[in-house]
């Protein structure tokens, strides 16, 4: 591969395909995926190929949408009535996932992402009503006016940024954070986390692998989860990806026992930790 691994933010879509299809092609499967490895590519295997840091600790990206899947279907199942998956990447859960044919599924990510996704699955049919929209999230002005129109159209939304957040600036979490706190029907938030240790390792095994055009990690606020609750949002469910990948053994017996240790994300510090949460508006 010419370098640098990581040219573009969507190569890390394939990248994040990679080990999702290969869950599903375990004997004993978290979820299953059958589009992951299309999604994938070429491309995707060979980003995950020379990324050994990663492989390592492929665990935490299967616990991470394990973890999605879990609070997504919770969170259908009590009554959203609207998803709204920002930084949508190559996502299948509308195509792979049980849920009601009455759900509004939205998807919004750059031109070229969804243009490829729709592509590789223009022959199969989602569970529910799916609509995609081409937008730059980074834009205020086209983000504020996407969101007002989403949130007329829902009483109960369920927001998911999985996998973005971690690639923004404080300031930059902040300003979507109060947006989604502007419209009600946005009520409900999962999202994932890192502590400023975990952000450090992550930097240092990462960064040399992104091109120019890639932006870095660096969203990793000291309070943890209570980083949000500034901004109306109250942590309703945190979940370690350590301590449910030790609970679903899909880590070594090492890391098993560091998951025994005490868990604290509103104060880990220097320590790696990372997590899912689900946060509600107050």
């Amino acid at each position: 591969m010419s370098s640098p691994t990581v040219r573009h933010i969507s190569d890390t879509a394939q990248w994040a395909a990679v080990y999702r299809a290969r869950e599903t092609e375990r004997k004993d499967p978290l979820f299953h995926d059958p589009f992951a490895r299309r999604l994938a590519g070429e491309r995707g295997e060979q980003i995950a190929n020379v990324t050994p840091f990663h492989e390592k600790h492929s665990w935490s990206w299967v616990t991470r949408t394990y973890l999605f899947d879990r609070i997504i279907s919770e969170q259908v199942a009590h009554g959203a009535d609207m998803v709204v998956n920002l930084a949508a990447g190559l996502d299948a859960r509308p195509y792979r996932m049980k849920l009601p044919p009455s759900l509004k599924w939205i998807e919004v990510d750059l031109p070229e992402i969804l243009a490829y996704k729709e592509e590789l699955l223009k022959a199969e049919k989602p569970a529910c009503k799916l609509e995609r929209v081409q937008a730059d999230l980074s834009n205020a002005e086209i983000r504020r006016s996407l969101l007002g129109r989403l949130a007329g159209e829902a009483s109960k939304a369920l927001v998911i940024t999985e996998g973005l957040l971690i690639y923004l600036r404080s300031e930059q979490v902040s300003a979507l954070t109060e947006d989604l706190n502007g419209f009600p029907a946005f009520n409900r938030w999962v999202l994932d986390i890192v502590s400023p240790g975990l952000l450090k390792m992550l930097q240092k095994n990462t960064h040399q692998q992104f091109g120019p055009d890639v932006p870095p990690l660096q969203f990793a606020p000291e309070e943890g989860p209570n980083f949000f609750a500034r901004h109306g949002w109250k942590p309703l469910e945190v979940h370690s990806v350590l301590k449910t990948a030790a609970g679903l053994k899909r880590v070594p017996f090492f890391m098993r026992l560091l998951a025994l240790l005490p868990d604290n994300p509103t104060h880990s510090g220097s320590r790696p930790w990372g997590g899912t949460c689900l946060l509600g508006s107050e």
